[in-house]
């Protein structure tokens, strides 16, 4: 095996392990059908060897062709040229997004297709203010302050059943196809910027192209006014053997392979394209970047099989379980374990992470962003089970939220306002979409609450805390600095201040003074 490969799948198998104890934990004292535990433990399996696969393809394929496209993007003198370019890509990337497509199939209220294109356009149309942000240089806090504005003025209009899908709609869109590219594309943007902000600017795309998808969504909303409506139930398979379980995996991974192979598709379509018109890569390069392909290809379907089969049946049991018994809060302590612990198993999180090492010069490591993370998804998931539970409108959560997170834009160094607001898209992944939105759904109906108004928003928590958690993190970090700067400035002056006779009377700690 290739030890590269062997390394990511190694890693990723430390990083799917606690949430799979955790769950095996539960189902000893909340018991399941053993067909059902065996099925996430092969989905488990699965989605180890699909996240190596994946994180290695990324690497080697959609983070280069990120920035090669960006880099080509600012070189370009017409203005015209790239927004129609950047337009065309956005939309694009957001309609293969697998993620985006398992949340539109449960919005009945609304035609599949018509939801996707809404997201895709919102997406594309904010990508293009992302990039021109680059250009025009303007501060990322301004842009988010006005459009989460504006975003929450046409949500007091937008149906109340409405509002949690819109803005989990502005989570799932950035997925484990989006990011990596976006990510990629914002380095390339700013990397021939030579002034001392194109570090900062570098981050913040994702977070502008959360920000239309939603605002998009609304809209919809409005114009569609569903009422009454409620999602599909997700269908629960209990598997009477091994060869059963292993014959429902192979039946079901024929969609997966259709869904990656036409997100994947269209992306190398369009890399083709801007390869013969560019000429960026060298003959050498496009072997690797063909390679980094088929392996992001075969992780994508290896873990959207298992999460997908293995995972969502028993998160939508689990929740519906435990929120049925006599002691249905042990959800929100359990919530903030799972929630701790899943973030590491997002594929686009170790992307995220390596590039924030990357381009802070290890500054900010990928230990520390991860851990911020994790405390993020474990507040998220802690509101969101308190929620269902008592039923509390999701709007009296999202506002102080969102403007506790805006405030903190004013105060924090620059770049952790981009990672911040990246994050929050990063986070909300196949795993939150797969596991913990049938968490929630299953709670609801243990619970007796709304689907729609209840389970529907747990994806807009999983992308708002890390707004928080990471800019408080970014203010300890400038205090910090400031702090190691202020007294590197008093010991220098202070060794100033010494006179040449002062300091011939200056002993080494250890040395005898001169007796003369």
């Amino acid at each position: 095996m290739n030890k590269v490969l062997k390394a990511k799948i190694m890693e990723a198998f430390s990083s799917v392990l606690p949430i799979t104890l955790i769950v095996l934990v539960v189902s000893v004292f909340q018991p399941m059908p053993s067909g059902m535990v065996l099925m996430f433990l092969v989905g488990a399996a699965m989605l180890i060897i699909g996240m190596g696969f994946f994180t290695l393809g990324a690497d080697m394929a959609m983070i280069p062709m990120g920035e090669g496209i960006g880099i080509e993007l600012t070189r370009s003198a017409k203005l015209g040229l790239i927004i129609l370019v950047t337009l065309i890509m956005g939309v694009i990337i957001t309609v293969a997004e697998p993620d985006l497509q398992v949340l539109a199939r449960q919005v009945p209220s609304i035609p599949t297709m018509t939801l996707i294109l809404t997201v895709a356009v919102g997406v594309g149309l904010f990508l293009v203010v992302a990039v021109l942000r680059t250009f025009i240089k303007i501060p990322l806090s301004i842009l988010l302050v006005i459009f989460y504005l504006i975003t929450f003025a046409v949500a007091f209009f937008a149906p109340a059943e409405f509002v949690p899908v819109a803005f989990d709609s502005g989570g799932v869109t950035t997925g484990p196809i989006t990011v990596p590219f976006i990510l990629a594309m914002g380095v390339g943007v700013v990397s021939i910027r030579s002034d001392k902000n194109s570090q900062d600017d570098s981050f913040g795309l994702v977070a502008l192209c959360s920000v239309g998808p939603i605002l998009a969504v609304l809209l919809l909303g409005i114009f569609y006014r569903p009422s009454g409506t409620a999602p599909e139930s997700v269908l629960v398979v209990e598997a009477a053997d091994s060869r059963e379980i292993v014959k429902y995996f192979l039946l079901e991974m024929p969609r997966y392979v259709g869904d990656v192979a036409m997100a994947l598709g269209v992306l190398a379509a369009f890399f083709i394209i801007f390869q013969i018109i560019s000429r960026r890569y060298k003959k050498h390069q496009l072997p690797r970047i063909m390679v980094g392909f088929l392996y992001t290809f075969i992780g994508l379907v290896v873990f959207l099989t298992g999460v997908n089969v293995g995972f969502i049946p028993v998160g939508q049991l689990l929740g519906s379980q435990l929120a049925a018994s006599s002691f249905k809060w042990i959800l929100v302590p359990l919530g903030i374990l799972i929630g701790y612990y899943i973030v590491a198993a997002e594929p686009a999180v170790h992307v995220l992470t390596k590039q924030v090492e990357e381009i802070s010069s290890g500054a900010i490591t990928a230990k520390v962003l991860k851990r911020g993370l994790a405390i993020g998804m474990a507040a998220a998931l802690a509101i969101t089970m308190t929620r269902i539970l008592l039923g509390i409108p999701i709007m009296y959560i999202l506002i102080p939220g969102y403007a506790l997170a805006l405030v903190l834009t004013f105060f924090v160094p620059r770049i952790f306002t981009g990672i911040a607001f990246d994050s929050g898209g990063v986070c909300s992944g196949p795993m939150t979409s797969t596991f913990l939105l049938p968490l929630a759904m299953g709670t609801c109906e243990g619970a007796g609450r709304d689907l729609m108004t209840d389970a529907f928003g747990i994806v807009a928590m999983v992308a708002m805390t890390p707004l928080i958690v990471i800019q408080l993190m970014g203010l300890v970090y400038d205090r910090k600095t400031k702090r190691s700067v202020l007294q590197a400035e008093q010991e220098i002056e202070a060794i100033g201040a010494i006179s040449t006779e002062e300091a011939g009377k200056i002993v080494e700690f250890g040395e005898e003074p001169s007796r003369e």
